[in-house]
């Protein structure tokens, strides 16, 4: 029989529990869906009930639409999905095309109404469509843990039908919950924070310090390369390169070395924060995990926050290397992150940092800085760079 062309079936889940705000959720997802496919060949949307549905044309590649869209902030799962008309015979003919050339040994039909006056039950469209899947196949209908799985999701005009679901990260869409400045090294942590910040919709303003000419330009291309990959999720990036070497070696001259690391961290903070209100951002995000290393005991910490005037969100607070390391790798980060460079954190660090310093240490220790003179060179000497996916692709911003 003549295979149906297939098109993609996006769910989502958070955003359906918006109620008021849901719209300005859903612009904002439909804008990412089509960013991400925008170079795969023409795509329409259309919201149904609870779904997003993205039609293709011709020349567009289903499978790379999938692969793209199930990157997408707010997706919960993507299917490529038959549609058909909501009658038995349609459906088992989408069934059909569903299980041609497959081999599997069990199956499950999984069926649901969104209206509940078709002349069926979910229950009567299970036993139904998994009787026309027994009398085509030898397969054992298993319930719990079957090999294939077949979706039917019955709508008052029209059914769909699918068997590979693919999760999609789950979370909002970026874009709906403002902008954050990162703080990005070159290490494992920053750029998983800065993804979790997009995952809650968030779009992301990326800076990096850099300790050139002190140091080879290594960290910068880390930086560079960690940008473009994050930049899959947000489709448009900015990354800040913000010169730190002189800043530090001024700190080196004036402070007494245990407490180095947290006046670092400080000056950094004030000048990201002035480049995050230059450029429209509301906070600032850190891969801080508590305990990692000395700044970032909680007691450094709180020296650290006391030099903001913006809120520092850290979405790794509580989670440990291990768990760190495994997101990264599963983002496709981490063999970026492990490459050698030599970052700024590694110079001019002493040996035995303080690990819980007061309020009246850090004063004293700045008072020997003329710190607006500082972060305002740090902010003069950044330079910005932007990136974009797919690229050469522009779209508008979304309407608030």
């Amino acid at each position: 029989m003549a295979r149906l062309r297939p098109l993609v079936l996006v769910h989502y889940h958070e955003l359906g529990l918006k109620r008021g705000n849901r719209p300005l959720f859903l612009r904002h997802l439909a804008r990412n869906l089509r960013r991400a496919a925008s170079d795969l060949g023409s795509v329409s949307l259309r919201q149904v009930s609870g779904r997003v549905l993205l039609e293709l044309d011709g020349h567009a590649n289903p499978e790379g639409v999938r692969d793209r869209v199930r990157r997408v902030c707010g997706v919960a799962s993507v299917s490529l999905a038959s549609r058909v008309a909501s009658t038995v015979d349609a459906m088992k003919a989408a069934i059909e095309c569903q299980i041609e050339g497959r081999s599997f040994a069990s199956f499950r039909i999984s069926a649901r109404r969104a209206f509940k006056t078709y002349p069926m039950t979910s229950v009567e469209l299970n036993r139904e469509l998994g009787r026309f899947v027994v009398e085509r196949t030898a397969a054992r209908v298993d319930l719990h843990h079957p090999e294939l799985e077949i979706h039917v999701e019955v709508m008052p005009a029209e059914t769909f039908v699918y068997a590979d679901r693919v999760e999609g990260p789950g979370g909002l869409p970026v874009g709906s919950s403002g902008t954050v400045a990162a703080l990005l090294s070159g290490g494992i942590d920053s750029p998983v924070a800065a993804w979790r910040m997009m995952k809650r919709g968030c779009r992301v303003l990326f800076v990096h310090f850099h300790s050139v000419p002190y140091l080879p330009p290594t960290s910068q291309a880390k930086a560079r390369a960690l940008v473009e990959r994050l930049t899959q999720w947000q489709y448009d990036s900015q990354l800040v390169l913000v010169p730190f070497g002189e800043i530090q070696r001024e700190v080196v001259l004036t402070v007494p070395p245990p407490a180095r690391v947290i006046v670092y961290r400080r000056l950094m903070v004030r000048i990201a924060e002035a480049l995050a209100r230059r450029h429209g951002a509301a906070a600032l995000t850190t891969g801080e995990s508590l305990g990692q290393v000395a700044s970032q005991t909680l007691s450094n910490i709180a020296r650290i926050d006391e030099a903001a005037g913006l809120p520092i969100l850290r979405p790794l607070i509580g989670m440990d290397k291990l768990e760190i390391t495994a997101e990264a790798r599963r983002l496709d980060t981490f063999e970026i992150s492990i490459e050698p460079d030599a970052d700024c954190c590694t110079l001019f660090v002493p040996k035995h940092p303080a690990t819980r310093m007061s309020e009246h240490e850090v004063d004293a220790a700045e008072s020997r800085l003329e710190v607006p003179r500082l972060v305002k060179e740090g902010c003069d000497g950044a330079s910005v760079e932007t990136f974009a996916f797919p690229a050469g692709v522009s779209v508008a911003p979304a309407d608030p």
